[in-house]
């Protein structure tokens, strides 16, 4: 286990699919999360498709814009359809904003804009999936 990881999440069951065509961002996302999260990296939606079973479903997409440059707006639909429930995020570069914007407008549900940093991604991840991530307050009291 590594630092900084709460051992609460790493068991929570939920699981994210990495879907992009760049090999070093998906390693990298798939880095960035395996330690709090089940994570697969898959090169396609065609890839991601053949993954899922019935007790293997993503809660989490994080598609590369790419596929939206080749694909359009419409692909973000198909996908939600494909796996129902599902929260999908963009993942994109300065100059794919145009893209993920697109996206956004054909029902995703959020954006990770590179540099990808572990403190954004896991952030933007927690708060897809509704893991607040909050603290607990402590009251100390001095006698």
């Amino acid at each position: 286990m590594q630092i900084g990881v709460e051992s609460s999440k790493a068991v929570d069951q939920r699981r994210v699919f990495v879907i992009d065509e760049d090999e070093i961002t998906r390693t990298v996302l798939q880095f960035m999360l395996h330690d709090e999260i089940e994570t697969h990296e898959l090169a396609s939606p065609e890839d991601a498709y053949q993954k899922a079973t019935e007790w293997l479903k993503p809660q989490v997409l994080l598609l590369g814009a790419s596929f939206l440059n080749k694909r359009g707006p419409a692909l973000i639909g198909q996908l939600s359809a494909g796996f129902p429930g599902v929260r999908i995020l963009i993942v994109y570069d300065k100059t794919d904003e145009a893209t993920a914007l697109e996206g956004m407008k054909a029902g995703a549900h959020g954006t990770l804009a590179k540099p990808l940093t572990l403190e954004t991604v896991r952030k933007k991840v927690d708060t897809i999936l509704g893991r607040g991530g909050a603290a607990a307050i402590v009251q100390l009291g001095f006698t």
